[in-house]
């Protein structure tokens, strides 16, 4: 995609100053149950709606995993959601383990 062109074309096609960037979530819970499954999930949802973020993905008991975008249509997952999203997780109590990877073009995964 190296090649030049016009506004237009990049603006379709999502490159260059169009790129829209995301993260991917892993997380490993301790869910004892589909109760509890259903509270960290909502949880996490409504927090990231806060953050006019979305997440695409799902989970079982032990997991939890998916990859978060921006809301709006040319809009990207910024550093400072990602930390955010990476200390929301920090302080849950059924989230054992988690990892909020590098952001990556949404469209591409460069």
């Amino acid at each position: 995609m190296s090649s030049v062109k016009s506004r237009r074309l990049r603006k379709k096609l999502y490159l260059d100053e169009f790129a829209v960037k995301g993260v991917e979530v892993d997380c490993t819970l301790t869910c004892k149950d589909e109760p509890e499954l259903a509270v960290i999930m909502d949880d996490f949802l409504l927090y990231v709606d806060s953050l006019n973020l979305f997440v695409s993905g799902g989970g079982d008991l032990t997991t939890l995993s998916g990859f978060i975008s921006s809301n709006e249509r040319y809009g990207s997952v910024t550093e400072a959601q990602r930390a955010s999203i990476s200390a929301w997780l920090k302080e849950q109590k059924l989230v054992a383990e988690f990892t909020v990877g590098e952001l990556v073009d949404a469209n591409y995964g460069e």
